[in-house]
Formats: structure tokens, sequence, C-alpha cells
């Protein structure tokens, strides 16, 4: 009869999210995702695989509550310009730990590149649901009259993606809440 697990599948999950947010796949060792999951190094072979099964696991968790999160945020204001603010400035003015820990999306692009297939299924999924959220809110934005003429959509969609990822990776290094807020005003600027 097989061994009930003594440890939360979730919890576990989420502390080598914040290991390898931290360190990266390359710079995380099996020594410090089981002392930060609390659990044995065959709990996490029998439920994780091994390190590489647990990084996808983890990333792909990542990516879907760091998207669901800003999607959430997205539809919190009424006017499409303004929900796009709302969620940027949300974004910037998380808590700073939180801010500092880094984005395990941007990471593992930055690590992998286009190198690993399997990464770059789980980044261009996270990507393509965000894009479809900011694609649907400029569509609206452009309904309303809220954007700018001159300016294309898809274009825009690519700008505000590499301002999101410019934000998260400026937070990792340390820029506060303020700086954040600063760079996603501006961002929201360019498209009135």
């Amino acid at each position: 009869m097989a061994r009930h697990k003594e440890f939360d599948r979730d919890t576990a999950l989420h502390a080598a999210i914040g290991v390898f947010s931290e360190h990266g796949y390359e710079g995380t060792s099996t020594e410090e995702l089981l002392t930060a999951m609390k659990i044995s190094r065959q709990s996490m072979y029998d439920t994780f695989g091994d390190k590489r099964g647990l990084y996808l696991e983890a990333l792909k968790r990542y990516n879907v509550e760091s998207i669901d999160k800003i999607i959430a945020d997205l539809r919190r204001e009424g006017r499409p310009i303004e929900a796009l603010e709302g969620a940027l400035v949300a974004f910037a003015s998380r808590p700073a730990a939180e801010a500092r820990r880094g984005c395990l999306g941007v990471s593992a692009i930055c690590e992998f590149g286009r190198t690993d297939a399997e990464v770059a299924a789980l980044t261009d999924s996270a990507g393509h649901a965000l894009h479809a959220a900011i694609e649907s809110l400029l569509g609206e934005a452009r309904r309303t009259g809220e954007l700018a003429t001159d300016i294309d959509i898809a274009d825009a969609i690519r700008f505000l993606g590499a301002a999101l990822s410019g934000m998260k990776v400026s937070a990792r290094n340390g820029a506060p809440p303020a700086t954040l807020r600063a760079i996603a005003r501006m961002a929201i600027r360019s498209l009135r």
C-alpha cells in the first residue's frame, strides 16, 4: 500500500517557485529546493520526477498565477486605458520583497531563450494569454476613442509587454515602487 504524502504539494511547489525565481534553474541546487520545500529527496522524485520536472511544473504554475493576477487587475477598472494603467500600477506597487524576488517567467526567458522547447512553450502560452487580454482592452479603447488613432494595436501590445518585462527586471534590480509606477504611467501616456 502506498504511503500518504506528508507534505502539501502546493506549499512545496510555491517554495520551489521562490527558489527558482531567486536563483534560476542552473543556479538552484537540489539541496536548496529540498530545504525550501521541506521534503525529502525521495518525495521530490516521487511527486515531481526530478529537478527539471519540478522546474517545468513550477514555471507553469507561476505563469498561470502571474497572468491570472494581471488579467484580474485588467478587469478592475471601467474604461480600457484606465484598466491598463491600473494593472501596471498595481504590478508596480507590489511589496518590495515580492518585487525583488524576480519574475520566474522573465528569468526563464533570459536563461533559456528559445533553446528549450518545453520552457518556450510555457512562456509562449503565458504570453499569448496576456496578449489576448491586452488586445481585447485596446480594441475596446479604439472603439471608444481612448486609444490614439495612429497607434497600431499589435505594436502597442508588444510595447506594453516589453514595458512590463522591463518593469520586472527593474524591480528585481531594486527599483522602488515610485519609479515603477512612473514607468507604468509613461507607458500608458504613449497610448493616448
